[in-house]
């Protein structure tokens, strides 16, 4: 899905706490170099990491620690000091926060060729519309199609 090149525009990497907890520090084990998977991972790893969570006890090298209270100012701090992209990693509740608060410029929504038959929302709780304007699609290989959205600032 030409990860690399995404990498490449991203300067910090926004997680919610649980997707800190099970991919901020994940790194592939040495022998899985012939699809890629360590490099990328040493990429990402590379970038500045920030974890928005209620949860002030949570220490960590690899990555600062933002209270979710008072976002919009932390995300203004957090945009000041990049000069690259911001990718937002997480799930439902940290998407839904930064849509409710107008924090996302950038929507890349990936589908994937699988039917599941239950799941969590990925837009859930969500205050306001949100209309967005269609930028680009992309498919690849193994079917996946990624939409990428703009937010549309005219309505």
């Amino acid at each position: 899905m030409n990860f690399n090149t995404f990498l490449k525009q991203i300067g910090a990497i926004i997680y919610g706490r649980k997707s800190y907890d099970l991919w901020g520090t994940y790194t592939p084990q040495l022998g899985n170099e012939e699809h890629g998977d360590y490099s990328r991972s040493q990429e990402v790893h590379s970038k500045q990491k920030y974890v928005f969570t209620r949860q002030k006890s949570l220490i960590s090298p690899e990555a600062v620690y933002i209270s979710s209270e008072d976002m919009r100012v932390n995300i203004d701090k957090i945009r000041a000091q990049q000069t690259k992209d911001i990718w937002l990693y997480g799930g439902s509740n940290i998407i839904t926060s930064f849509i409710n608060n107008d924090l996302i410029d950038e929507y890349r929504l990936s589908i994937n060729p699988v039917v599941l038959g239950s799941g969590k929302p990925l837009f859930d709780h969500l205050t306001d519309r949100v209309n967005l304007i269609h930028v680009k699609t992309n498919t690849y290989q193994s079917d996946v199609v990624q939409l990428i959205y703009n937010k549309n600032k005219s309505l």
